[in-house]
């Protein structure tokens, strides 16, 4: 997280008293902050993406609370943070520990020999956990993307996607 601000004070300030045009310029200027912010603190993009959207939307809801533009950008770390957490006790993701012994499990491995764990742990995924994590994770589309896609609800494509990352998990950790 960088020490300068990530957006001007005049801008800040005007948001802050409530001018909507600086309101929509601040969270423009925000936007690629908060969101590398999620993807480095949340476990998967899917919960990146809703801890973006939680922050903006929070940002946009008590910027007057904010005292300068110096303070925003670790206020707005701390939220996107605080999410990612959430998220992640909501879905009872796998602990921490089981996560970095698998990581470290994985990182042991020669290049070589990853790339072909890898690739056999999604030809073991059933066609509609597959298609979910491809979408997702290398074509980088949003959830609503791939529900309408899909022509499912969010909720189920959420569940999807977290129960094909799971499978993922036992495959290469099992």
């Amino acid at each position: 997280m960088s020490a300068m601000p990530i957006t001007d004070e005049t801008t800040f300030e005007a948001a802050r008293l409530g001018d909507r045009d600086a309101m929509v310029r601040l969270l423009t200027l925000t936007q690629p902050d908060i969101r590398r912010y999620a993807r480095a603190s949340c476990r998967s993009s899917a919960d990146s993406e809703d801890a973006a959207q939680q922050a903006l939307w929070l940002l946009s809801r008590h910027v007057g609370r904010i005292r300068a533009a110096a303070a925003l950008s670790s206020w707005l770390y701390r939220v996107v943070r605080r999410e990612c957490m959430r998220l992640s006790r909501q879905f009872g993701l796998v602990n921490d520990a089981d996560d970095d012994a698998l990581v470290a499990r994985l990182a042991a491995r020669p290049e070589a020999e990853l790339r072909l764990d890898l690739a056999a742990a999604f030809e073991s995924l059933p066609p509609h956990y597959r298609d979910v994590v491809l979408m997702r994770d290398l074509k980088e589309m949003t959830i609503d993307e791939i529900a309408s896609r899909l022509g499912l609800s969010r909720q189920a494509t959420k569940a999807r996607l977290h129960r094909a990352r799971q499978l993922l998990r036992e495959y290469l950790g099992g």
